[in-house]
């Protein structure tokens, strides 16, 4: 029998994890943000990655960054087929959805899973499955609630798009989504959750509606790598449909490097993430702070072994600013520092190169280089990855290199998302007493 769980709404967690973490984190723009002193680092554990047999892990994961605006009364007697694409493959499958930032409970009477035929909206012939939520073929989940599936036989391959399909037939509270998706999604009159045509999906969508994360039944996989970041890891400039983030560079060499660790890749980016301060939801909604989302976004993760954390650019070029490096290290040292208490190994990127932005200033840099220098110096996380080196210009090295940048001087395209995946030694993925040769 599956499994379906309520998790605590963000609201609640937000309130838990200032209480137990001292954390003094402002909402929206109001009073600056006061990151607090980490608490003594533990030493850095070092777990033993499992021997390869069935495990269940997470293979693709969307935080949900609010409720889509103008769905007020959700999406009555219409079908969502959510596209996406796993990182690992395996032999059963769970789905999680999530009404997280609904305001009324939403019933789903068909939800389906497939493998895509081409990149949807049709199915594989075959592949159709009916998902059931403890057995049963209709599923409520309360607002602020999580659901995830029982477990369906179904042959997933590496690398595989997925068609994720709801219909839900009475009218319920916002949509619970993730605005920047990269990735073309349907949506169809009526319930077409089971169609393996795609005809009647004739409306498109950029973003993914309700599903949150999915899971594979795996024997090759030894754990799931979770990156916590913000629009450089979302891939808000990658090519639509091409799976050109820099996530989705690093799950290839995964697959596909003969000695790489066998690691599922989770992209928990939300585009203009802080590390320190939550988005307003009041607004275009950038999730909650680096430090809350530890909790709801990655220590839940099935298989979790791994964090990469790429976050910090944002709290020091956007309003309002935080001027002070020691602030966003302390921040850094925090989260590496409750990831290590739920056993997971922290690898840090450095803050990427700006100059070219509209929001540079002299002493913004100051700042970036700053936190640059302690994280390089090993004294915030187990493991770097230089993404300032790896995107800088070595002409004007406060600049992305012109092959890489998209246009705004600060988020690459997609040669300089691949220059990111590459510049991860996978050694780094890998705790040192499992550490093989790559």
């Amino acid at each position: 029998m599956g499994e379906v769980h309520r998790r605590l709404t963000a609201s609640l967690l937000a309130g838990l994890c200032v209480v137990m973490l001292g954390v003094a984190v402002a909402l929206g723009t109001g009073d600056r943000a006061r990151p607090p002193e980490p608490d003594p680092a533990p030493a850095s554990p070092q777990p033993v990655l499992p021997a390869l047999g069935s495990q269940w892990v997470g293979t693709w994961t969307s935080a949900p960054t609010g409720a889509e605006p103008g769905t007020g009364t959700g999406l009555p007697d219409r079908s969502v087929r959510n596209v996406l694409r796993v990182s690992t493959g395996g032999t059963r499958v769970r789905v999680e959805l999530s009404n997280a930032y609904g305001t009324s409970p939403v019933t789903f009477t068909d939800v389906t899973v497939a493998l895509a035929a081409a990149g949807g909206p049709a199915a594989r012939p075959g592949t159709m499955h009916r998902l059931t939520f403890d057995e049963s073929t209709s599923v409520t989940i309360p607002a602020g609630g999580t659901v995830r599936s029982d477990a369906v036989a179904l042959e997933v391959p590496a690398g595989a798009r997925l068609l994720v399909s709801l219909y839900a037939p009475e009218p319920s509270g916002p949509v619970t989504y993730h605005r920047v998706a990269r990735q073309t999604s349907f949506l169809a009159p009526g319930d077409q959750a089971g169609a393996e045509s795609g005809m009647a999906y004739t409306e498109t969508s950029h973003h993914w509606r309700y599903v949150t994360g999915v899971e594979v039944l795996a024997q090759r996989t030894e754990g799931a790598v979770v990156v916590l970041g913000d629009s450089l890891t979302d891939g808000v400039t990658a090519t639509p449909d091409a799976d050109h983030r820099w996530t989705d560079y690093l799950a290839a060499r995964l697959r596909e490097e003969p000695e790489a660790p066998r690691l599922a890749v989770l992209n928990q980016g939300i585009s203009g993430n802080r590390l320190l301060r939550d988005g307003n939801p009041d607004r275009t909604y950038n999730g909650d702070s680096g430090l809350r989302r530890l909790r709801t976004d990655v220590l839940d993760q099935p298989g979790a072994r791994v964090l990469v954390v790429q976050l910090g650019i944002n709290d020091i070029i956007v309003q309002p600013r935080q001027g002070d490096p020691q602030a966003i290290v302390s921040g850094l040292r925090l989260l590496t520092a409750r990831a290590h208490q739920a056993g997971l190994r922290v690898v840090g990127a450095t803050l990427p190169p700006f100059a070219g932005h509209s929001s540079h200033t002299r002493e913004l840099e100051r700042v970036r280089q700053q936190v640059n220098r302690t994280i390089r110096a090993g004294e915030v996380f187990d493991a770097v990855v230089d993404f300032d080196a790896a995107l800088r210009d070595p002409a004007q090295p406060l600049r992305l290199r012109p092959d890489y940048d998209s246009g705004d001087g600060l988020h690459p395209n997609d040669a300089g998302f691949e220059a990111m995946a590459q510049a991860l030694d996978l050694r780094a993925l890998v705790p040192d007493s499992a550490r093989r040769a790559l």
